[in-house]
């Protein structure tokens, strides 16, 4: 009844994965080529007009946009509560979810795309490259995805992507000084929207990012790890070969990295 149009790599994806092993939902996965950008064919469109994943049907009806899409779930399949029951704390977790999706995850496209679906698009002829990138239907998407083919982790975009994470690190370790979880005591939506942004520093090897200067931010990713929802909807789709291949990928581009984080 549960459908997933998915892709391992995309933090989207990963957060809806996240909420739906937590409720122990079955699901039948769609893999999505991102690099083929499979996302943009007409029938795809179809179904995800913004040409983005993850999209998810349920008895036939497509749902987007990965934030709503764990609200969707969380109002539909309530039996494994992610929300606490007090509106101060579920404004707080709506705040943290608009951060990601407004701040956070553009950041983390722009880390991630130079070393992931840049090198694909560089073998293709010019004129095949714009016909690709012509087909995204948002604007500043499509014009970031063009800077950053055009200049990889040289591109503008990267500094203030830097920023927004070093930003967003120290905002959760203050939220963390006082709560075992980023809102209050119990597990919730709003480390489920976080923690994919984390994968991303581990299998790049960026954990610096946050390892020395925030030990409670770096002890909150590894109690997130630890649990089988992260397990099974995150970890389960790197092995050890990708993770070696994706460590020397980071490694070229942490220096570049790591100069925006000091001068951040």
């Amino acid at each position: 009844m549960l459908e997933l149009y998915t892709h391992p790599m995309s933090p989207c994806a990963q957060k809806v994965r996240i909420v739906l092993a937590e409720k122990g939902l079955q699901w039948t996965k769609h893999h999505i080529s991102l690099p083929d950008k499979q996302n943009l064919e007409p029938s795809y469109l179809k179904l995800n007009p913004l040409g983005v994943v993850p999209t998810l049907v349920d008895n036939g009806v497509a749902v987007i946009e990965s934030s709503l899409i764990c609200e969707y779930l969380e109002e539909a399949y309530p039996q494994v509560p992610l929300r606490p029951a007090d509106p101060l704390q579920r404004h707080a977790i709506r705040l943290w979810m608009k951060h990601v999706d407004n701040k956070l995850h553009p950041s983390c496209g722009a880390l991630q795309w130079p070393l992931a679906m840049r090198e694909g698009l560089l073998q293709k002829s010019e004129a095949e490259q714009q016909a690709l990138l012509d087909k995204i239907p948002e604007k500043p998407r499509r014009e970031r995805q063009r800077r950053l083919l055009k200049d990889g982790l040289d591109a503008p975009d990267v500094a203030d992507a830097v920023a927004v994470y070093k930003k967003t690190i120290d905002d959760m370790d203050r939220a963390l000084a006082d709560n075992d979880w980023i809102v209050g005591n119990s597990f919730s939506l709003a480390d489920v929207v976080l923690a994919p942004y984390f994968q991303t520093l581990y299998q790049y090897g960026w954990s610096e990012m946050y390892e020395n200067a925030r030990p409670r931010v770096t002890d909150w990713y590894t109690r997130i790890r630890a649990r089988a929802s992260y397990q099974s909807g995150i970890a389960a789709d790197f092995s050890d070969e990708k993770m070696t291949e994706l460590r020397a990928k980071g490694a070229e581009g942490w220096i570049k990295i790591k100069k925006h984080l000091n001068a951040s």
